[in-house]
């Protein structure tokens, strides 16, 4: 796997890269290609909090994780942890026969400055939407790490927001 790795407000030693690229780097058993893989990796720091964010976008599939602690190398160690769990917990999902997640190219704008009027728009994204099941909606959001994903419903051809509960299940807001 190959990484980009950043600093915001932090700089990147070459001990911190390091161990980022052996923490993350055991994710490389569970993809087929992971040569041609690139995890991005930004440090930063909010407070006393040390927060790391990994995102690696795969073929079909985006993992995503986050995490944050008073020691770096330690906030490294749980999100390398979280990513992990994601797979094993999805895994049945993403190998099952019917359920083959669709490509999504999703365009994201990394905007990192912080306003302080908290009534303001800060961060936007684009989505590209193709058809997916419900099931596939489940499955990207957990990767993601979201408590909410928007999709275009594949029966239904509408535009769909899935979201999960408080007790754990999943609910579905449809658009007309």
């Amino acid at each position: 796997m190959k990484f980009n790795i950043r600093g915001n407000k932090i700089k990147i030693t070459e001990p911190i890269r390091e161990y980022v690229e052996e923490k993350i780097g055991r994710l490389d058993k569970y993809f087929d290609n992971p040569d041609d893989m690139t995890a991005n990796v930004v440090a930063r720091i909010s407070g006393h909090q040390q927060i790391i964010e990994v995102t690696i976008p795969a073929k079909k599939i985006i993992l995503r994780g986050e995490n944050a602690h008073e020691d770096l190398y330690a906030a490294i160690d749980l999100v390398s942890e979280k990513l992990e769990s994601q797979i094993r917990k999805n895994k049945t999902r993403m190998h099952h026969k019917n359920n083959r997640v669709n490509t999504l190219d999703f365009n994201f704008d990394y905007d990192n400055g912080v306003e302080e009027d908290e009534n303001k728009i800060v961060r936007r994204k684009e989505i590209e939407l193709k058809p997916m099941s419900e099931e596939e909606a489940i499955l990207q959001m957990n990767l993601l790490d979201h408590s909410f994903f928007v999709f275009e419903d594949a029966k239904t051809e509408k535009i769909s927001v899935l979201y999960q509960r408080k007790d754990g299940n999943y609910g579905i807001i449809e658009t007309k």
